[in-house]
C-alpha cells in the first residue's frame, strides 16, 4: 500500500481549486487537477503545482456525468496511487435572476453540477478510502458557500440551495462513514477575490461588496485553501461534520 498523500481536488483549473493544489503541492501531495473545459488554465496550474515538487496530472472530466467519475478516478489509481484525499470544489453559478425568471434548464443544470456531481465523488472516493474494503481511510472536504445561510436573494437562490444541500450532505456523510475512517467537512467561503463571480455577470462584485464585511475585505483563495488543507491533516483528526466559515466573520 503506497504511503503516499494523494489528492483530487475538482474544478482546480482556477480560483480556490488551483490554490489548493499549490498549496497541496507543497505540502507533500501526489496532485489530480480536474478540470471541465479550461485546458489552458489548467495546464497552468499544472506547471505550478509541478514547480512545487508534486507528481501531478490534469484530467479533463464533467464530474456530473459518473462515467467521466470513473475515468477520472482510474486515471489517479493508475498514475498517481491510492486516493488519500477529496476536495470536492467544482462547482457552476449562472448570472442573477429572481427565482421567478429561472428556467427549468438553469434549475437542472445547477443541481447537477454543484449536487450530484459531489456526491458522485464522494461515492467514488469512499470505494477507494474505506477500511471496510481494505483500505486506509481518508478525508473529503466539500466547498460550500456562505450563500447556504444567507440565501443569495434576488442573485441566485439556485446556487444558494445547492451549497446548503453540500452542507446537508456533508452532516449525514460524516456520520455514514465515520466508522470506515473517514472524515468528512466542509468549508464556506464568503466573499473571495475569484472570477467565479463572473459567472453570475458580476466580476466586481467581491470589491462592491467587501464594505459590508466585518473584517473590511474580500478574501483570497489561498485563505479558504488553507482552511481546506487543514481539515485534511491529521491536525483535525477529531474533526468531522463540521462546517467551517470562512468568510471574514459575514
Amino acid at each position: 500500500m503506497s504511503l503516499h498523500k494523494v489528492i483530487l481536488i475538482t474544478g482546480a483549473s482556477r480560483g480556490i481549486g488551483a490554490a489548493t493544489a499549490v498549496m497541496a503541492a507543497r505540502q507533500g501531495y501526489r496532485v489530480c487537477i480536474n478540470y471541465h473545459s479550461d485546458e489552458q488554465a489548467a495546464q497552468h496550474t499544472l506547471r505550478l503545482v509541478r514547480e512545487a515538487g508534486a507528481d501531478a496530472i490534469a484530467v479533463r472530466a464533467d464530474v456530473s456525468v459518473e462515467d467521466e467519475v470513473v475515468q477520472l478516478f482510474k486515471r489517479v489509481d493508475e498514475e498517481l496511487g491510492p486516493l488519500t484525499a477529496l476536495v470536492n470544489n467544482a462547482a457552476s453559478n449562472s448570472h442573477r435572476s429572481r427565482l421567478q425568471d429561472m428556467s427549468e434548464f438553469r434549475l437542472l443544470s445547477i443541481m447537477q453540477s454543484n449536487v450530484v456531481g459531489p456526491m458522485l465523488c464522494a461515492k467514488h472516493a469512499i470505494a477507494r478510502m474505506s477500511t471496510e474494503m481494505g483500505a486506509l481511510g481518508g478525508a473529503i472536504v466539500n466547498v460550500s458557500s456562505i450563500a447556504a445561510r444567507l440565501g443569495a436573494p434576488n442573485e441566485y437562490i439556485d446556487y444558494a440551495a445547492s451549497k446548503g444541500a453540500i452542507d446537508t450532505l456533508t452532516i449525514g456523510l460524516a456520520s455514514e462513514v465515520a466508522a470506515q475512517g473517514i472524515r468528512v467537512n466542509a468549508v464556506r467561503p464568503g466573499l473571495i477575490h475569484t472570477d467565479f463571480h463572473a459567472l453570475s455577470g458580476d466580476p466586481f462584485r467581491v470589491s462592491k461588496l467587501e464594505k459590508f464585511v466585518p473584517l473590511g475585505r474580500g478574501g483570497q483563495p489561498e485563505e479558504i485553501a488553507a482552511g481546506i488543507l487543514w481539515l485534511l491533516s491529521d491536525q483535525a483528526s477529531y474533526v468531522t461534520g463540521t462546517l467551517l466559515d470562512i468568510g471574514g466573520g459575514r
